[in-house]
């Protein structure tokens, strides 16, 4: 998550990342961006797995149908993070 903040603020906020440049903060930052994206990942995860009911017992009855939904609560979870802490 970090690489991809860079990009962004290079490619859409060049005042901003100039000025990490500048002040030797850019590692920091992103970092912290990198971080704080893994934590709520993790998070969001873990609640919308509860929320939907997405269990070890789904897992061992239907491997498939855990797979299918594990999946798309990790890229529903990362489009938050991105929204969120990335791309701002």
């Amino acid at each position: 998550y970090g690489m991809m903040r860079k990009t962004y603020l290079k490619e859409h906020r060049p005042a901003m990342y100039s000025l990490y440049m500048l002040e030797d903060r850019m590692i920091e930052h992103l970092n912290a961006v990198d971080d704080e994206a893994q934590e709520k990942m993790d998070i969001l995860v873990r609640q919308m797995k509860e929320k939907q009911g997405i269990t070890k017992e789904l897992k061992a009855h239907d491997q498939m149908e855990w797979v299918r939904a594990v999946n798309n609560i990790r890229n529903a979870a990362e489009e938050i993070v991105l929204k969120e802490l990335v791309y701002i």
